[in-house]
C-alpha cells in the first residue's frame, strides 16, 4: 500500500506560477499528474518513469508545465508556469508499483492522493 499527499495548489492569478508536491509513503515506480473539474472527467497531465528519465505532457500543457521526481526524498513535483484559467481544477498524483514505462489513462495506476485545489483568475 502506497499513501500520496499533494501539496502546493491555491490561488494564482493568470501568468503565475504554483509547484505542486506529491510526497510518497514510500518507494513507486511510474507516478502521473491528473487534473479534473467537476462534472468533467479526470484528465491526464503529466507523466514520469521511475528515474525520472522519460516524462510526456498533455499538449494542453506542454511547455508550461514540467514534472519531476526526487526518488532519495520519495517525492514528485509539478511546476507549472504561465498558468491559464482553465487550469484550474483539482490536481492528483497517482502512481502504481512494478511499471516503468510512462502511463497516460488514469484507469492503470494503483494509488491516488486526496487531490489539491488550483484556481487560476482571470
Amino acid at each position: 500500500q502506497v499513501q500520496l499527499v499533494e501539496s502546493g495548489g491555491g490561488l494564482v492569478e493568470a501568468g503565475g506560477s504554483l509547484r505542486l508536491s506529491c510526497a510518497a509513503s514510500g518507494r513507486t515506480s511510474t507516478m502521473g499528474w491528473f487534473r479534473q473539474v467537476p462534472g468533467n472527467e479526470r484528465e491526464f497531465v503529466a507523466t514520469i518513469n521511475w528515474s525520472g528519465g522519460r516524462t510526456a505532457y498533455a499538449d494542453s500543457v506542454k511547455g508550461r508545465f514540467t514534472i519531476s521526481r526526487d526518488n532519495s526524498k520519495n517525492m514528485m513535483y509539478l511546476q507549472m508556469n504561465s498558468l491559464k484559467p482553465e487550469d484550474t481544477a483539482v490536481y492528483y498524483c497517482a502512481t502504481i508499483r512494478g511499471r516503468f514505462d510512462l502511463i497516460y489513462r488514469d484507469s492503470e495506476y494503483d494509488y491516488w492522493g486526496q487531490g489539491t485545489q488550483v484556481t487560476v483568475s482571470s
